[in-house]
């Protein structure tokens, strides 16, 4: 039988799967052969079900149909040569285009960002659509429950979103749902491992997206989940932890293919078809300041290729002035770290900021593995103080290019979940971004060679098996 499933795996395991990740899986599986095939079984097919990944081939038929009926874009002048290169490559990649005519305003208050989304579901006369990795009712977010109810009473159509798995293993999961039936929303679970309903598929594929719409007039994205800052996990209340995110308010005809998203995945999830047009959402008015140019960008085990590791990578090679990564998981495969030190070596520098304590401990060790390489190659990596975990995603890129969103920096975002990003050019943006990360470099400390190389061999060999188990796609 050992024979067997060796000689089955020699044959099944490497086929379109990186070799990395190939020989990861290989070696699990000739130590120990039942286990590691049970576990290959398992979680060992890194992309949904062919059903889900029609649905999405639908979906961008359908976008590219709506895209081809809108008028020429007018977008700002003075756009890097290599820019509308990648934008054709994320339209090539996830149907949506880049619209221009669109303000956006970023909010790092962890709390402000709660109330200010509360106060505007209250301004909300038709639809609001919300679509969260995590949805937990507590003290916090108690007010943005009752602001759906109010909603609801006056006749505004709410949908509702969550990530099963992610939701189900936060504190008041049933008193979560119970509070959506009693507000009047309706709810569905985003990819319910429920198998004896004949919902399944790879347990640790996640729907990561965070996102709010409302009345298609406003929408709102970026890293927070909806729920309180601490997680009301036990281990992180000992620890004192707290999260600090990053979202961004859009209005302008970029909220329209942030809705695309989330019908998306609503009719991923029931079924249901709600028409949308990409030409709803009207440009801000002309002479309104700091106008950007704005490209939202799907990823994640629907698609056939890693949408946002190609996004990335563009941007990291087109970098000619300067890179600032701010992620909260960077666990690279060898493209990415090979873009990132490449970037120092051709002259351009690169700041990382990463969390100084991790909440996560084997991703923590997997990420500390990767620093003496980045060290070395001259990235500097500056640690944000703990009890903070710095859960931001955001890079900007010279003077004019930045994205936000859901993604992290790590292979679990480039291939297992569903992730959205938002790609945005102007120069005002980029200096507001500019700005969170001085702020954060005053809170951070830098981490040197020298005090790296100082690390007690236990940690070393923690951190480099950690790594390993970071390739078993």
């Amino acid at each position: 039988m050992d024979i067997t499933i060796r000689v089955i795996a020699v044959i099944v395991v490497p086929r379109n799967r990186k070799p990395t990740a190939g020989t990861a899986w290989l070696m699990l599986i000739f130590i120990q052969p039942a286990v590691g095939m049970l576990i290959f079984l398992l979680i060992g097919n890194p992309k949904l079900p062919r059903k889900r990944r029609k649905i999405q081939e639908e979906i961008n038929d359908a976008v590219k149909t709506g895209v081809e009926a809108l008028p020429n874009q007018e977008h700002q002048p003075g756009a890097p040569t290599w820019f509308n290169s990648l934008v054709e490559l994320n339209s090539n990649l996830g149907a949506l285009p880049l619209l221009g005519g669109n303000t956006a305003r970023l909010i790092a208050d962890y709390d402000g960002s709660i109330a200010e989304m509360t106060r505007e579901l209250d301004t909300a006369v038709d639809y609001i659509h919300i679509e969260f990795y995590i949805l937990s009712y507590s003290p916090k977010t108690e007010e943005f429950f009752n602001a759906i109810g109010r909603a609801v009473s006056r006749g505004v159509k709410v949908r509702v979103l969550f990530d099963h798995i992610a939701t189900l293993r936060s504190p008041s999961f049933r008193r979560t749902k119970r509070r959506l039936r009693e507000v009047g929303a309706e709810w569905h679970m985003m990819l319910p491992v429920q198998p004896l309903r004949g919902k399944y598929q790879r347990p640790d594929l996640r729907n990561h997206r965070k996102l709010l719409i409302v009345d298609g007039r406003v929408g709102y994205m970026g890293s927070q989940n909806l729920v309180d800052r601490t997680y009301l996990k036990k281990t992180n209340l000992r620890r004192g932890l707290k999260w600090k995110d990053l979202m961004v308010r859009v209005v302008g005809p970029t909220v329209d293919a942030l809705n695309v998203i989330f019908l998306s995945d609503w009719y991923a999830e029931t079924g249901e078809i709600i028409a949308l047009r990409l030409d709803m959402a009207e440009a801000v008015p002309e002479g309104t300041p700091h106008v950007l140019d704005c490209q939202v960008v799907p990823s994640g085990p629907g698609f056939d290729g890693e949408n946002n590791l190609r996004l990335f990578l563009g941007l990291l090679y087109a970098a000619q002035k300067r890179i600032v990564i701010t992620s909260p998981y960077f666990v690279p495969d060898e493209s990415i770290m090979y873009a990132v030190t490449t970037a120092v070596q051709r002259g351009v520098p690169v700041d990382l900021f990463v969390s100084e304590e991790g909440d996560q401990a084997v991703v923590f060790h997997a990420q500390r593995s990767y620093y003496e390489e980045l060290l070395k190659a001259g990235v500097r990596i500056f640690m944000y103080p703990a009890p903070y975990i710095l859960h931001a995603k955001h890079f900007t890129i010279d003077d004019d290019v930045a994205v936000i969103g859901s993604s992290n920096m790590d292979m679990r975002s480039f291939g297992l979940n569903l992730e959205v990003s938002l790609l945005v050019r102007g120069a005002s943006f980029v200096e507001e971004m500019r700005g969170i990360e001085d702020d954060y470099r005053a809170m951070s400390r830098e981490l040197t060679l020298e005090e790296w190389e100082r690390q007690p061999l236990r940690s070393t060999v923690l951190d480099n098996l950690a790594r390993l188990t970071s390739a078993l796609q």
